[in-house]
């Protein structure tokens, strides 16, 4: 009888033992659970971070494949009757070929078209020019005949021959200057102004870089 009393204490230690061990593994196994669920939250950021990482490498490397495309090369002539020559225009559907003045003056504009306001010719931006409606062979008296479609080219000694299509026509008021706006989304645009027959409005019409 002596000893079967003698056990309880021994198997009370023996549960004491287990129910400790029991909760050490507990807590370590939670610990645990939370350390893994951290790593793999902060695995999953690693992984959003570096596709986001991949995204803006890509674009910035499509960029600047649009930055260094290379364009056909044409010499224009720097000067032309006493000014400096900013481009060379060629619409075929009117047979106009004709050099774009870098000075906008009322003497220019009766030798030939002019650069107007915005960007230098084939940069991004929009390169506004104007022209005289007048029935000389390289003004801009058939820029009506013009559609929606139609392609131009603009030369210049830097980036060279550029095609843009034609993409907007409409006529404006002379005091709306809404069409010089440079708000073009990175691409290269043009826009070609004229006056009216009667000078009452301006004819413009919009060209952007042909894809």
């Amino acid at each position: 009888m002596r000893g079967k009393k003698e056990r309880k204490p021994k198997r009370l230690i023996d549960y004491l033992i287990i129910g400790i061990t029991l909760s050490i593994m507990i807590v370590l196994g939670i610990g645990e659970y939370k350390d893994n669920k951290i790593k793999r939250e902060e695995d999953n950021n690693n992984l959003s971070y570096t596709a986001q990482d991949m995204s803006i490498s890509y674009k910035k490397e499509e960029q600047k494949k649009k930055e260094i495309k290379e364009y056909p090369k044409e010499k224009i002539p720097e000067e032309y009757k006493g000014y400096k020559v900013a481009a060379k225009l060629e619409i075929p559907k009117i047979e106009l070929e004709t050099y774009i003045l870098n000075t906008y003056s009322e003497k220019s504009l009766n030798i030939s078209a002019t650069k107007f306001w915005g960007a230098n010719p084939n940069n991004q931006g929009n390169f506004c020019v104007a022209g005289h409606n007048a029935q000389n062979k390289n003004m801009f008296s058939n820029l009506r005949e013009l559609k929606i479609g139609d392609t131009l080219w603009i030369t210049d000694n830097e980036i060279g021959k550029v095609e843009y299509e034609i993409y907007d026509i409409y006529t404006v008021k002379p005091e709306d200057v809404s069409c010089l706006s440079q708000q073009t989304e990175g691409r290269k645009e043009i826009t070609l102004i004229t006056c009216t027959n009667d000078s009452k409005k301006r004819i413009i019409v919009k060209a952007k870089e042909k894809e």
